[in-house]
């Protein structure tokens, strides 16, 4: 006759509290890698691989700051701004967006027009209070959606790309006029 079976023990992740096995699903394997290295080394033996070598790469790195900041007394290296860039998972370098205003004409259903102004909130204008100035000085509708890059955008009913500027400039001077450049042909075009 066979032994009564045992109950089998689990082991729960304490950052995202899923199994250790299925960390890797998880929101943030990110913030699981320390503890899983740490609580269950054999569950992931790539990751205590990786964090061997971070260690080695940062003693290295440690190790050629100090001689390069001790050797020869020219001080060019050291006087040499560093650059920082924020790096994406994958290897992916993010750029700092730049501050402009980009005004694009849109032809829908052959005579209707739509305005759309994107980059007002780099500047540090609320695209709501913005929405509304221009739906009342041009009395037209006026709203904040959603573009397809996920940022937010105002689009204004009817063709007032030319005259927008000049209301921008006006009504919030923090944006200057060499800021702002019209879409047109799929070129980007100053309005200055």
């Amino acid at each position: 006759m066979a032994g009564k079976p045992q109950p089998v023990r689990v082991l729960y992740c304490a950052v995202c509290s899923l199994p250790a096995e299925y960390c890797e699903f998880g929101p943030d394997f990110e913030k699981c890698k320390p503890w899983l290295i740490q609580n269950a080394p054999d569950l992931y033996p790539d990751l205590v691989k990786e964090a061997n070598a971070k260690e080695t790469d940062k003693v290295a790195n440690q190790l050629q700051s100090t001689g390069i900041s001790s050797g020869g007394g020219d001080g060019a290296a050291s006087s040499a701004p560093k650059e920082e860039v924020k790096r994406l998972p994958g290897g992916k370098i993010k750029k700092k967006e730049k501050q402009e205003v980009t005004i694009e004409k849109v032809t829908r259903n052959k005579r209707k027009c739509i305005t759309t102004v994107k980059g007002l909130e780099l500047f540090g204008v609320k695209l709501s209070d913005a929405s509304k100035k221009l739906g009342k000085k041009f009395a037209t509708g006026a709203s904040v959606v959603k573009g397809p890059t996920e940022k937010d955008q105002i689009d204004v009913q009817g063709d007032i790309a030319y005259d927008i500027v000049e209301f921008i400039t006006d009504t919030w001077p923090d944006v200057p006029e060499a800021a702002i450049f019209f879409i047109e042909d799929g070129r980007k075009v100053p309005a200055a």
